[in-house]
């Protein structure tokens, strides 16, 4: 038990480049940012609700009572302005738990006003993870002040060197990401069981929703609507996807297998807003899945190679 538990040790907390952290860092931070900004106007809607429509969820509960619209307003600011400073790696050690912490309670907050957005989770959980990490030791306005220049190779200082502190996170982002799929594939076990896989309950369910989405004159997706005739091709994509929802946690012990479930979650993803018109726009553009990739070393394919000699 004590080797295996030391392998697990030396596994989760392996060297990673400071780079590639401050790169996903800046991925994730910016597509948070960006969310933030493009959803702001809506998030603030819920101050003119009828009070009697506050269900609050999460760490919403602490309040018996809606917020004023004001402080909602001011919430969402500080969460804008707090993310800017994530993005930019500005007072990190600060800025980093800060914009986590808001993120939490401003998308809480809205969700506690009816439907519960659950595409919201994950990146909830991957800003809340790199916040609390020294994600910002390149690539950041903290590290120019530091005298690192960005801590890059162009700016002629040297990088910090490759450090468990920088490996744990990307394994904490990974390990998140396989147990939302996973948790995911159980539930679909426990509520449907292998009748999942191997009957009309996907069909029904591509058929339901778009059924309402008609009725409701909400977008739908006429592919969706048009395959639900052809019975025989639901069950292998509800096969497809209950084996890589169940399976997502080897992607933790093989870079190839993690490749093959990041590309498979990515199908997966395409399908459902092709077939149901729901968007994952965090998992879509990749950005969910960055914590698995050597991101730094794109860097070095970019750079024009040096002809050798005639």
């Amino acid at each position: 038990m004590r080797r295996l538990l030391d392998r697990l040790d030396r596994a989760f907390f392996a060297e990673a480049p400071a780079e590639r952290l401050a790169i996903v860092r800046l991925l994730v931070g910016g597509f948070a940012l960006v969310y933030l900004c493009v959803r702001a106007v809506h998030l603030q809607r819920v101050g003119h609700l009828p009070p009697e429509g506050f269900r609050p969820i999460g760490v919403i509960s602490v309040l018996s009572a809606p917020l004023p619209l004001w402080a909602v307003r001011a919430l969402i600011g500080a969460a804008i302005a707090a993310g800017a400073a994530f993005v930019a790696g500005f007072k990190f050690r600060v800025a980093g738990p800060l914009f986590g912490a808001l993120l939490l309670w401003v998308l809480s907050y809205r969700n506690s006003w009816g439907m519960v957005f659950h595409t919201e989770n994950l990146l909830v959980l991957h800003v809340i993870a790199l916040g609390l990490a020294a994600a910002a030791d390149a690539y950041s306005l903290d590290a120019r002040a530091a005298g690192r220049a960005d801590a890059g190779p162009r700016s002629g200082s040297s990088a910090p060197a490759p450090h468990g502190r920088y490996g744990w996170p990307l394994r904490l982002l990974c390990a998140i990401t396989v147990t939302s799929y996973f948790i995911a594939g159980v539930t679909k076990l426990r509520n449907s069981g292998l009748d999942w896989a191997f009957s009309d309950i996907l069909r029904n369910y591509v058929a339901y929703d778009n059924v309402r989405k008609i009725a409701l004159g909400d977008t739908h997706s006429p592919l969706g609507g048009a395959l639900v005739r052809y019975g025989f091709l639901f069950p292998p994509l509800a096969l497809a996807s209950l084996a890589m929802e169940l399976g997502a946690p080897l992607a933790l012990f093989s870079r190839r297998i993690a490749v093959v479930f990041c590309g498979a979650a990515w199908l997966f993803h395409l399908g459902v807003l092709l077939t149901m018109a729901i968007l994952f726009p965090y998992p879509l553009l990749g950005i969910a899945f960055a914590g698995f990739f050597e991101l730094e070393k794109m860097r070095d394919l970019r750079r024009p190679r040096r002809a050798g000699p005639a």
